[in-house]
């Protein structure tokens, strides 16, 4: 056992003695300034939600002030809740991928309004914390085969990286081959180019939240070309009033009876299922990296964590955004020496902070925010190396996953896609003890979805 020193332990008489018990550092190998530290890195990190997520709402008709402090107060409620109760250093806010899959998929592919959708969203919120409380979700984890897990992180990257492309003016329709490469020459694709390289550099190098520089340089970069507006005092920056209330056009505007008359079948499996897997990859990602795995390479408290995702959702349902999930930016902070519940404490603090700067995001074009939606699909593709392309059974159900997504615009029918070819593929090659209850079930309710109309 290694050697802790005064500097890690303080007495108990002193200001950390609290947070040293509560957040049990000592046992943990770390003190309160490392957990802060690593606070502040995964925040740094990870902020560019706040300016990305308001211009994928946009797109759903939701104003973005009110969605940037949304943003900001759903993360850092959900944060506080995964580091004060299931003590991990893991960040929470919503999900990319998942902000995607409510504005174009649910608002503008089935019609129905941003408060219809965002009653979907709290019942999946819901529906998961039912599913944390009893076996379901045990059930379903272990049911689902690997290459699908693998193949759903992938194709979510895609969907988002497409998204940013079509953002960013780089890919436009085109009514005989459906799209097309846009104007290279326009202010706008401009703007996104040099966003890409700019940010792409920062990666490359490992800055320390390269992405949100990002985008700060990209929108400069935008005013100069005029493609965004000049900030015309203060009131540009940050809020000359009370900030919180910039949340009321979407707080408590989520129509619950709006999404059960719909028939939300689809759409609250998409939500639910994907936050359940991208959910449970980060927390294992992440805890791994910083030691907090048993002996059996299971997470302890796993139940309290995903507890805290849960509650996230369903507050953030009524504050007016989308799912909220962990984070694989708190990587960064566990990095940083971040092992406890105090690393997530100081995300919290900060991304409630934050909220006095809602005004800012008005400022920030969708040109400024499309490269970080290309380069985090760039870092969600990884996975596709562990997908073993040498057997067929397990490549055709991860292709179709992962290739049905960007080109369905939707990450249910991806989700669809891959159950029915891996379940179909596996049986009617002799594989059938592949699948189990879990992929004959789910198989089923996915055609039985198509055969009534769904869409």
């Amino acid at each position: 056992m290694s050697t802790v020193t005064n500097k890690q332990k303080p007495p108990s008489d002193q200001p950390e003695g609290f947070l040293e018990k509560y957040f049990h550092l000592n046992e943990l190998g770390t003190n309160v300034r490392t957990e802060v530290l690593a606070g502040i890195t995964t925040f740094v990190t990870m902020a560019y939600i706040l300016f990305v997520n308001p211009n994928i709402l946009k797109d759903a008709g939701m104003p973005v002030s009110a969605t940037f402090a949304a943003t900001a107060i759903a993360a850092a409620v959900g944060t506080l809740i995964m580091g004060a109760y299931a003590n991990y250093p893991i960040a929470l806010a919503p999900g990319m991928g998942l902000n995607a899959f409510f504005t174009y998929a649910v608002v503008l592919g089935m019609g129905l309004s941003w408060q219809t959708a965002l009653g979907a969203v709290f019942i999946s919120g819901l529906v998961f914390f039912l599913m944390t409380v009893t076996k379901v979700r045990e059930w379903i984890i272990e049911g689902v085969p690997q290459v699908l897990r693998l193949s759903i992180g992938v194709g979510i990257g895609l969907f988002i990286a497409f998204i940013g492309l079509k953002n960013g003016g780089l890919i436009v329709s085109n009514p005989d081959t459906f799209v097309a490469l846009g104007d290279m020459k326009s202010p706008g694709v401009l703007v996104t180019i040099f966003g890409l390289i700019v940010t792409g550099w920062m990666m490359a190098k490992n800055v320390k939240g390269g992405l949100l520089i990002g985008i700060a340089v990209t929108t400069i970069f935008s005013m100069i070309l005029g493609v965004s507006p000049l900030p015309t005092g203060i009131s540009s920056f940050i809020a000359t009033s009370n900030p919180l209330s910039a949340i009321a056009p979407v707080a408590f505007q989520l129509d619950i009876m709006g999404a059960i008359k719909y028939g939300f079948i689809s759409i609250l499996f998409a939500f639910t299922f994907v936050d359940l897997f991208d959910n449970i990859g980060t927390l294992l990602g992440v805890s791994r990296k910083a030691g907090l795995l048993d002996e059996k390479g299971n997470l302890p408290r796993a139940g309290k964590a995903l507890m805290a995702d849960s509650i996230g959702t369903m507050f953030g349902a009524t504050m007016g955004t989308p799912t909220v999930t962990s984070y694989i930016e708190s990587a960064s902070g566990v990095a940083e020496g971040g092992k406890s519940g105090l690393t997530a404490v100081v995300v919290a603090v900060l991304f409630a902070i934050s909220l006095i700067f809602a005004p800012l995001v008005g400022l920030i074009p969708g040109q400024a925010t499309a490269p970080v939606l290309i380069l985090v699909g760039v870092l969600m593709m990884s996975e596709v190396v562990q997908i073993n392309f040498e057997d067929f059974t397990e490549a055709f159900p991860a292709f179709m996953t992962i290739v049905m997504m960007p080109l369905t615009f939707s990450i249910a029918q991806g989700l669809a896609f891959g159950f029915m070819s891996y379940t179909i593929i596996k049986l009617i090659t002799g594989k059938h003890k592949d699948n189990n209850a879990v992929t004959y079930t789910l198989t089923i309710l996915f055609i039985v979805h198509f055969i009534l109309g769904g869409g």
